[in-house]
């Protein structure tokens, strides 16, 4: 509640505070008497809290800016329970929601930065700017009366400048490789959508790979659509590829997992102290209840995708592969504020089908703890060694069709474990990377060389069988990235070519065909993970 600097001195102490409680008490009021027993505590912590804010309004020196008091100390507060719980002031509540609803208004580009430099990757099919004639490799040097060459570049405030209501115009001026002078263009916002469906295309004919990015909104309709185009009957396999997959949508979750499970199959429950149980089923209504089936899980793989992989791996319906994943397993409630702002509080616990709970371990106010845990996985060797990772007894559970040992205590172990591959990694790699050096030289490259490899290689198939100038492309590279700094070690160079050869044919791929090749390339040219799940589907034993 925000008061006015002028009417607070006018008021009584007591009547401030008495409209602090009486405003609690009209929000919430219902889950205070009824659901807390220590309702007489909780008014005297609020009072002491009105109290606070009375004594700064009226006696501090300065200006008070209350809305941010009110906020910071919200914030403060939720941090101290568990690490998924959170307040979401009113300006980030539409911008937190906009990747999982799937669209948002704006301009419609895929865009990067480098070293200040905005370029467009790619126009949004149909989008405002495809429809004006912008096109990859354009360098957008001004936007309205925002000269971009004399300010920083960040992300944040890209999207502030392209991003608007629906009909509003904005002009961006760019700069053309090959044309003179900068060309104006004026773009009129529209609805652009998001996918979450990276990557949707069949391998050896008969089995489909599917990688989802998040789970929004549109995820399953994305899915459906894209197996549409694939037009392939009954495929022998599906390879869904959740590495990454940060969550999104539980809705998503269930309607992902039900295309796989029997009818009456539990997809996951959920229970709290103050929540009663709840159980999601599968309603038997899925098209690919018989497909053999493989997950690919990592360690960034939490929420959404565990519930998914959990519900396979429970009613031992297909194999998951990789390695365990974050554990993100609580449940969060969206509780409005006045203001437009939002309480995401933390009400229950995922369980998987045979009642393994997927949330890791967490003490309470100890979030950077929490997630501090992700690397001590690494320190300890569990991203190298299955052996490195230890389950008590306790933590033991049997799958519900062929009663196999799984585990339980945080994340989702996989039945295939698939080691990290660092044996490409080296300081120099890591520098070009990191640096932006490789996607800068691959910018550049893209600047000169878009046209004629569309010209070059028409298909995807005719760009895998033919593209030859990678060996050329690196010693390119190795120029460019010691023009920025980044010195030639012949010996790294060496340990690291297959790495910085394959990203350099999937990145140029990307700019062809689009990010579904970028996987093609990437999946076909020494991916454990996916290797594997290859050759359990098309095994004879499956």
């Amino acid at each position: 509640m925000v008061f006015d600097n002028k009417l607070t001195k006018k008021m009584k102490f007591k009547d401030l505070t008495k409209a602090v409680l009486t405003a609690v008490m009209i929000l919430s009021a219902g889950s205070i008497y009824s659901q807390n027993n220590n309702s007489g505590e909780l008014n005297s912590s609020l009072t002491k809290f009105a109290q606070t804010i009375y004594y700064i309004n009226s006696y501090y020196l300065d200006t008070v800016n209350n809305q941010k008091l009110i906020d910071e100390a919200i914030s403060k507060a939720v941090s101290q329970l568990d690490p998924h719980s959170s307040y979401i002031s009113a300006k980030d509540v539409k911008a937190m929601n906009e990747p999982l609803e799937g669209n948002f208004e704006g301009v419609g580009i895929e865009f990067s930065i480098v070293k200040d430099t905005l370029s467009v990757v790619n126009p949004i099919p149909g989008g405002p700017c495809e429809r004006v004639g912008i096109r990859a490799g354009d360098k957008i040097v001004k936007i309205d009366s925002d000269n971009l060459s004399e300010s920083k570049v960040t992300n944040e405030k890209v999207f502030k400048l392209l991003r608007g209501p629906k009909g509003t115009k904005v002009r961006l001026f760019i700069k053309r490789k090959g044309v003179k002078d900068i060309l104006e263009f004026e773009v009129t916002r529209d609805k652009i959508p998001i996918n979450s469906l990276d990557a949707a295309y069949t391998v050896n004919n008969d089995i489909i790979y599917l990688k989802l990015s998040r789970f929004a909104a549109t995820s399953y309709q994305e899915i459906l659509s894209a197996l549409a185009k694939l037009n392939v009957a009954t495929p022998k396999g599906i390879i869904l590829d959740l590495r990454g997959n940060t969550g999104g949508f539980l809705g998503t979750a269930f309607e992902i997992s039900n295309m796989f499970l029997e009818k009456g199959q539990t997809i996951v429950y959920t229970e709290g102290m103050r929540v009663p149980r709840m159980s999601e089923r599968a309603t038997g209504s899925g098209m690919f209840v018989k497909t053999p089936l493989a997950v690919l899980l990592d360690e960034n793989s939490a929420s959404a995708s565990e519930i998914v992989a959990g519900s396979i791996q429970d009613w031992d319906r297909g194999v998951v592969i990789g390695r365990r994943s974050f554990g993100k397993g609580l449940v969060q409630q969206m509780f409005p504020l006045s203001d437009g702002a939002q309480l995401r509080l933390t009400i229950a616990r995922y369980h998987t089908p045979s009642g393994r709970v997927i949330q890791s371990p967490y003490e309470q106010g100890e979030i950077s703890k929490y997630y501090q845990a992700l690397y001590k996985r690494y320190t300890n060797g569990e991203m190298f060694s299955a052996d490195s990772v230890k389950f008590p007894d306790s933590l033991k559970y049997k799958t519900l069709v062929k009663g196999r040992t799984v585990y339980g205590g945080g994340g989702i172990m996989p039945d295939i474990f698939i080691p990290a591959d660092t044996s490409g990694y080296s300081e120099y790699y890591a520098n070009i990377v990191r640096k932006g050096i490789l996607a800068e030289f691959m910018n550049d490259k893209a600047d000169s060389q878009r046209e004629q490899w569309k010209r070059e290689y028409p298909t995807y198939e005719s760009f895998d069988k033919n593209f030859n100038l990678v060996n050329q492309y690196v010693s390119e590279l190795i120029s460019f990235a010691d023009k920025k700094g980044v010195k030639p070690n012949e010996k790294e160079i060496e340990n690291s070519r297959f790495e910085i050869e394959l990203l350099i044919k999937a990145l140029t791929a990307r700019t062809i065909f689009g990010s579904e090749a970028y996987y093609k390339v990437v999946n076909s040219k020494g991916d454990k993970v996916f290797e594997r799940a290859l050759k359990e589907l098309t095994s004879s034993k499956r």
